[in-house]
């Protein structure tokens, strides 16, 4: 053996490894099912942004003149005379959200409290008779909602109302302008057709849809956390503030936010309630509001070609809202533990 020779196997020192070729990319076929779903699944994705840029660029084609005419004084005038060059969203878009908010103030709690109550506390036989029940309550017609709230309830709510007036008007959103709430011989019509009125039955048809979502996202919280705070001493009320609530934030804010989205574009039941005003309406109980949804649904059938042009610069604004909505509570959900958990 010749003492000089220091060479390997391979040629090179013995210490050295092989090279490796870096180059190789390992590529498994997922067969003609896989190919034919993902191209069906990216299709389907790429549709329903198609679809929403063309809403939205139908929506912006046919209100541009509207918009050009009125420029940024569209979003501070109350007024709606498009044919007078006097038009405007700020009122309706004022009333619109003050009604989305009663909404939300008054479904969320009891879309918390129905959906802990079907997915921890209620007993298996029960159980898929409130699901049951909630799901077609999500499924009652806006216009069903708008002839119950108009026939029966304003008329319920009213004694309500007048004692909102009359112990918190201090706070200006529940104060009643040109009444005196201590006068019995006042007139009650001063308390109908309101934000709150309006706002309450519209809390009634979205929080079915925000329970769905909240039930779904607390019955998956982890057994194991579930066995791990009943093992550490928790009550049944405590192992639900420690896991599920924290589990379920995510959900609570998707949930929550899917039911802005359709308080904020309810037609019908809005339409039938209010008493139409194009002046920022800022008491939430005295009479008189109005909302981007029942502003087209009153004015769709005697506008003029440019009235439709404002009408339509209008559904713009209350598109665009949404999806502003939808976007923000969308990244909220991602950043959450369910919201994670549901994209895996």
């Amino acid at each position: 053996m010749a003492a000089g020779v220091t060479g390997g196997p391979f040629g090179g020192d013995s210490g050295e490894a092989p090279a490796v070729d870096s180059s190789r990319v390992l590529y498994a076929d997922p067969g003609l099912p896989d190919r034919i779903f993902r191209g069906v699944a990216r299709g389907g994705g790429g549709l329903v942004l198609a679809v929403m840029l063309l809403v939205g660029g139908f929506l912006l084609y046919r209100a541009w003149p509207a918009l050009d005419r009125a420029r940024w004084s569209f979003l501070t005038t109350e007024a709606w005379e498009p044919d007078a060059g006097n038009f405007g969203i700020a009122a309706v878009m004022v009333g619109t959200v003050l009604i989305a908010l009663v909404a939300i103030v008054v479904a969320v709690p009891l879309a918390v409290c129905a959906a802990l109550y079907i997915s921890e506390y209620a007993r298996p036989g029960i159980r898929s008779t409130l699901i049951s029940v909630v799901d077609l309550m999500a499924a009652v017609p806006s216009v069903v909602y708008g002839l119950w709230g108009l026939f029966f309830f304003e008329g319920a709510v009213l004694p309500t109302a007048r004692w909102i007036a009359t112990y918190l008007g201090w706070f200006p959103p529940l104060g009643v302008v040109g009444t005196d709430p201590d006068d019995p011989l006042s007139t009650a019509t001063v308390y109908t057709s309101s934000t709150l009125i309006a706002g309450i039955v519209v809390g009634f048809m979205v929080a079915p849809v925000i329970c769905s979502v909240m039930r779904e996202v607390f019955t998956q919280a982890p057994a194991g956390e579930r066995e791990g705070a009943y093992a550490l001493g928790a009550t049944r009320w405590g192992m639900i503030r420690s896991v599920v609530l924290p589990f379920g934030k995510g959900g609570m804010i998707g949930g929550t936010m899917l039911g802005l989205g359709r308080a904020l574009g309810e037609t019908i039941a809005v339409y039938l309630i209010i008493s139409p005003v194009f002046v920022i309406q800022w008491h939430i109980i005295q009479s008189g509001t109005s909302s981007v949804s029942s502003l087209i649904a009153l004015r769709y059938g005697e506008a003029s070609p440019f009235a439709m042009s404002a009408l339509m610069a209008a559904g713009l604004a209350l598109f665009v809202m949404t999806l502003i909505v939808n976007f923000a509570a969308s990244s909220i959900v991602a950043r959450s533990r369910s919201g994670a958990a549901s994209d895996a």
